[in-house]
């Protein structure tokens, strides 16, 4: 009895022991979570500003983004804008570039003919020259129908009676054609022996006896070939050997028409 006394005795000693142990680390546990909740509260606060700052800035970002791309999408319409504006501007100088040109053009053979010769036309102390490769790289004509040409403009075939003139004609074919292709560079010139084989005349009835102007072998005298008008054309040789006869008929060439100076 007395024995199971104090063993009851024990028991409860040890029952209130542990129990008030845990009372007290439980005082504990409610002291530490009292004394952090102000801390928790600050950082969740702290946390929310924070996150509202965050919210705040992106809206601002997002906004400066939209403005960021209208403002790209009216320059980019403005760029296409300048872009057709300088497109046009450069038509225009372009344009104005060639008009220029052209001016310059004509100014110069004004004040190389001194206002004596038709436009198109080179002068030569009393005389105009109309070059038709210069009024048309493709068009070609027999004998006749080219001196028909010349008469139409007040002029006739082109009669060479000097060095001069010889050294003109020379010069301009070379820088119009160049190359020595005499079959396709060759200009009818008033010079023809259909009257007299073998006799050369000019279409103003003067004989032409200077024979340095004329190809090696030419001028041929046959009668079957009937090469009876003159040509001329550019030798790589110089101003002279430069002349040939042809069939007048058959034949399609460029011409030299020459008029009296004004």
């Amino acid at each position: 009895m007395e024995n199971s006394q104090k063993w009851t005795n024990d028991s409860k000693g040890r029952h209130f022991g542990f129990s008030y142990e845990i009372l007290r680390q439980g005082a504990k546990v409610k002291e530490v979570s009292y004394s952090a909740a102000p801390n928790l509260i600050d950082e969740l606060n702290y946390l929310r500003g924070n996150c509202s700052d965050a919210t705040e800035a992106a809206d601002k970002a997002k906004r400066a983004l939209e403005s960021a791309l209208k403002n790209h999408a009216q320059l980019k319409a403005q760029i296409k804008q300048q872009e057709a504006m300088n497109n046009n501007y450069q038509r225009k100088i372009e344009a104005l570039w060639t008009e220029k040109t052209n001016l310059q053009s004509n100014k110069s053979a004004l004040e190389e003919t001194c206002g004596r010769c038709l436009p198109g036309w080179s002068l030569l102390n009393s005389s105009c020259y109309l070059f038709s490769y210069k009024q048309s790289s493709t068009a070609k004509k027999n004998w006749p129908d080219s001196r028909a040409d010349c008469i139409s403009r007040g002029s006739d075939l082109v009669v060479i009676d000097d060095q001069e003139e010889q050294r003109l004609v020379s010069v301009s074919i070379e820088k119009m054609r160049g190359g020595q292709d005499r079959s396709e560079n060759g200009f009818w010139i008033g010079l023809r022996d259909t009257e007299t084989e073998g006799t050369w005349v000019w279409i103003n009835n003067i004989i032409e006896v200077e024979q340095r102007y004329w190809m090696e072998g030419e001028p041929k005298n046959s009668l079957h070939q009937a090469e009876d008008c003159g040509v001329t054309f550019y030798s790589s040789t110089g101003p002279w050997q430069t002349r040939y006869g042809d069939s007048c008929s058959q034949k399609q060439k460029y011409w030299i028409c020459e008029m009296i100076s004004s």
